[in-house]
């Protein structure tokens, strides 16, 4: 489980494997000592684990699923990723709950300056569309973002100085692809909400 805090912006040091399946090497200010391997770790808000560590650098798998459904797939050596390791049960949650199972892919359709901060609109798949809510919660690269609007399926967010000093999002351009998870709490009211309305026959 994690906040949707970005902790560090690594950088994918090497990439290797194909569609099948893919090990990338992830450069990071993390302290690699403290890394335990088997520890899930948020990568643009996709919750894996990591299988190795050396200096400065983990390791992570990427299975068919991971790099099909997600950003990673598109991934390579030189860009930049969001990090968040796994929240203590002890830690205060400063964003709101993200699992780290992204729910779709979703594009930047606009950006706009709006005073001291930066307006991002958001086309989503409809996998996420139905969780959309005026001043809800969404996470945008593993980023956790208040939604200002809703409009049929996108929605906008502002970006605050600081997020853009802590995260990358604020450099997005508009076609970018973005993974998007809904609120955990409004997945599962609708999912309940679902099957005491509709009963299976």
């Amino acid at each position: 489980m994690f906040t949707g805090l970005v902790a560090d912006i690594g950088t994918i040091a090497a990439r290797t494997g194909s569609d099948d399946g893919a090990t990338f090497t992830i450069e990071t200010s993390f302290d690699v000592d403290d890394l335990d391997i088997g520890e899930s770790i948020a990568v643009d808000g996709a919750c894996l684990t990591v299988t190795a560590t050396a200096e400065n650098t983990f390791e992570i798998d990427a299975s068919p699923e991971t790099l099909a459904r997600t950003t990673l797939g598109d991934r390579d050596v030189g860009d930049g990723v969001h990090l968040e390791r796994a929240m203590k049960l002890s830690d205060r949650v400063g964003g709101h709950l993200v699992t780290g199972h992204v729910d779709g892919v979703g594009t930047l359709n606009e950006r706009r300056a709006d005073g001291n901060a930066t307006i991002l609109r958001f086309d989503t798949p409809d996998t996420v569309a139905p969780f959309l809510l005026e001043k809800g919660c969404i996470a945008v690269d593993g980023v956790s973002l208040t939604i200002n609007d809703v409009g049929g399926s996108e929605f906008c967010v502002a970006i605050i100085p600081h997020t853009a000093d802590k995260t990358l999002v604020a450099d997005y351009q508009p076609g970018r692809p973005v993974n998007l998870e809904a609120d955990l709490i409004g997945k599962y009211v609708r999912k309940f909400v679902g099957t005491s309305t509709n009963p299976e026959p």
